[in-house]
């Protein structure tokens, strides 16, 4: 099959933990991914110390050598601080097989030192799309109108926003679309930065506790219930755990981008279905996650809920742009969906080849741990909306193992459970499907 022509450069950002470290000799400091994920985590807890950042870095550079090398190709994660994340390699495969894009030529990834404030990552994207696009344009006759696609992954769109908003980005930017960014913030982030890591020690919560990039992930909504009601929180003084002078800082972050509303063309896709965490209750120095707000389930991909997947308006009342597509999905998973790369055909401005996915048939919401103890059964519970469904759980070890499969029994009221024995230390894929019971019949 022939290649689909794209004739602008596609620029590829990670979310957070989504770039490849190293330090000024070459040796990684982050490079955890796929089968080494659990014996590598546990080294990176005792070393964590030397990647903490010093306190006041606003939106500088530490000095400490530390550069980005590439994206992470496998399924990561930091327990503590953001959920499991499958790798890019996937991605970039697909469109270089079915666009003309090449790594390196006109497909660009752009890793950076996910630590570092989003507006510091911003000017360096700057200084790489000037040379990268001059250098593009002046390739063949037919580039010279040629501009950029941003196809970011979670906070890579708040870097990518950054630059087309407040850095003059917009003159050169085709569309910029975001996969699960969180453009107003996770309630996820927050705990992590209030209840620390309770799993790879305390200086994890340490270096999380340092991170600007944290902070700026951090929900830029009410969320937090405390005495007088849901409240933001930066105006919650003595909140444990977050650095007042980087939460403050985030604010103006978010509240920056509120006052250039989009220039650029932004297509956001927005993973839905998924329990997610919208709000949470503070007591006793710790914050408890809820998947309501104001009373209301807000959905989410699991990890940033539906309502901050969208960016706010200039008022801070309602979305400055709609849902491009909103498939039923993990966030760690959003780049990887069929769906949405049916999506990604036409705003790279193709029609798909043959059907989309049928959206009706994977209309699944999965609840699972991120992060399971030692010696306890792995519990799924799904819902699902429609007919009747004969759903399998997967359980897929990253070191390419033989997986497990379960099928999962009915609850009633389109809620299905299951559970696996005890899985042997390591990194797992978890994978849900299944079709109506009323096909399975026909077919017999």
């Amino acid at each position: 099959m022939a290649r689909a022509q794209v004739t602008d450069l596609v620029v590829v950002l990670p979310g957070i933990m989504g770039s490849r470290l190293a330090d000024a000799d070459g040796t990684a400091v982050w490079d955890l991914s796929g089968a080494a994920l659990l014996r590598g985590l546990r080294t990176f807890g005792r070393s964590v110390t030397a990647l903490r950042l010093p306190k006041d870095i606003g939106d500088g550079d530490p000095g400490d050598g530390v550069v980005p090398v590439g994206l992470m190709p496998d399924l990561h994660a930091l327990p503590g601080i953001w959920h499991p994340v499958d790798g890019y390699t996937d991605l970039l495969r697909w469109l270089e097989r079915h666009f003309t894009l090449s790594v390196a030529d006109n497909l660009l990834t752009f890793p950076y030192d996910w630590r570092l404030s989003c507006r510091y990552n911003a000017e360096r994207l700057k200084g790489r799309i000037d040379l990268e696009l001059e250098r593009w344009r002046a390739s063949a006759p037919e580039r010279r109108e040629a501009r950029v696609v941003f196809l970011c992954h979670s906070m890579g769109g708040l870097v990518a926003r950054h630059y087309a908003e407040r850095l003059g980005g917009h003159e050169v930017t085709r569309r910029l679309i975001t996969l699960g960014t969180p453009h107003r913030g996770s309630v996820e982030a927050l705990a992590a930065l209030v209840n620390g890591s309770r799993l790879l020690g305390p200086d994890l919560g340490t270096f999380a506790r340092s991170l600007p990039s944290l902070h700026q992930l951090a929900p830029d909504y009410a969320c937090v219930t405390g005495p007088q009601g849901l409240a933001y929180a930066r105006d919650l003084p003595g909140l444990p755990g977050v650095d007042p002078a980087l939460l403050a800082d985030a604010a103006r972050f978010h509240a920056d981008l509120r006052s250039a509303p989009p220039r650029a063309e932004l297509h956001a896709i927005v993973g839905v279905g998924q329990p997610t965490a919208a709000s949470a209750a503070y007591a006793d120095d710790r914050l408890t996650l809820l998947p309501e707000l104001d009373g209301a389930r807000a959905g989410g991909d699991g990890t940033v809920p539906r309502l901050a997947a969208l960016p706010a308006s200039g008022a801070g009342e309602g979305h400055a742009v709609t849902e491009s597509f909103t498939p039923y999905e993990q966030h760690g998973s959003l780049h990887n969906n069929r769906g949405v790369r049916d999506a990604l055909w036409g705003l790279l401005g193709h029609t798909p080849p043959g059907t989309a996915e049928d959206a009706a048939g994977s209309r699944l919401g999965v609840q699972a741990p991120a992060l399971l103890p030692a010696g306890a059964p792995y519990e799924v519970t799904v819902t699902a909306t429609g007919e009747e469904l004969l759903l399998t759980a997967e359980l897929r070890p990253a070191d390419g193992n033989r997986p497990t499969a379960r099928t999962l029994r009915s609850l009633g009221g389109g809620r299905y459970a299951g559970a696996f024995p005890p899985p042997q230390p390591g990194a797992y894929r978890l994978a849900v499907g299944g079709v109506t019971a009323l096909s399975l019949v026909a077919e017999r």
